[in-house]
């Protein structure tokens, strides 16, 4: 078993709550947030472009 190698996203500023993201060997992604790092999420690739797809469009509705 390999470990997983977890990114910081380049949105995160210095501060505690910053979204973490490892590839893992099965072809899945792995979430999570750095203040609660033991809840891991696990998404296959075309689950977390239809996630961030969801996410994007969410955004833009709140936008002034």
């Amino acid at each position: 078993m390999t470990l997983a190698v977890w990114q910081k996203s380049s949105y995160c500023s210095e501060g505690n709550a910053c979204l973490n993201v490892a590839a893992a060997g099965n072809g899945t992604v792995r979430l999570r947030e750095s203040e609660a790092p033991g809840a891991v999420l696990t998404l296959k690739r075309a689950a977390l472009h239809g996630l961030i797809r969801a996410l994007k469009a969410e955004g833009n509705r709140n936008r002034p």
